[in-house]
C-alpha cells in the first residue's frame, strides 16, 4: 500500500532553493547522488479544493506563530513577499525561495490532520 509522497518543487535555480531547505531551513535530508537532496518534511496535510480553471498545485508551510516564524527566518535572509493577511482559515504570507518562487506560509485556524 502507499506509504508516503514526494513533493517536488520545480526551481530556476535548483542548487540555491536546495541549498535554502538544508542551511536556513535546517531540513534533514538524504544525498540521493551527485548532491541531489532529498528533504524530510514535517507532518503534512493534503486538501482537495475546486476550481473551474486549469489545475494547478501549492505548497505551504505550516507553523504555530507566523509572527515569530518570519521573524526568525528575516534573521537568516528570507524575504517576505506579502504582509500577513487573514484568510479565515489562517493568518497566511508568503516568502520568496533562492531560486525565485514563492511558497505560502501559515498559521493554521483549522483543527490540523497532522494531529491525528
Amino acid at each position: 500500500m502507499i506509504n508516503g509522497g514526494h513533493v517536488i518543487i520545480y526551481s530556476r535555480d535548483a542548487e540555491a532553493d536546495r541549498m535554502f531547505f538544508r542551511d536556513v531551513l535546517d531540513y534533514p535530508h538524504v544525498d540521493a547522488g551527485g548532491g541531489w537532496l532529498i528533504f524530510k518534511l514535517p507532518p503534512a496535510e493534503l486538501a482537495m479544493h475546486p476550481t473551474q480553471g486549469p489545475e494547478s498545485h501549492e505548497f505551504y508551510f505550516m507553523c504555530d506563530d507566523v509572527e515569530a516564524t518570519m521573524q526568525e527566518l528575516t534573521a537568516k535572509g528570507v524575504e517576505f513577499t506579502q504582509p500577513v493577511t487573514d484568510a479565515g482559515w489562517g493568518r497566511l504570507t508568503r516568502f520568496r525561495l533562492p531560486g525565485g518562487s514563492e511558497v505560502g506560509m501559515y498559521e493554521p485556524r483549522h483543527e490540523r490532520a497532522t494531529d491525528l
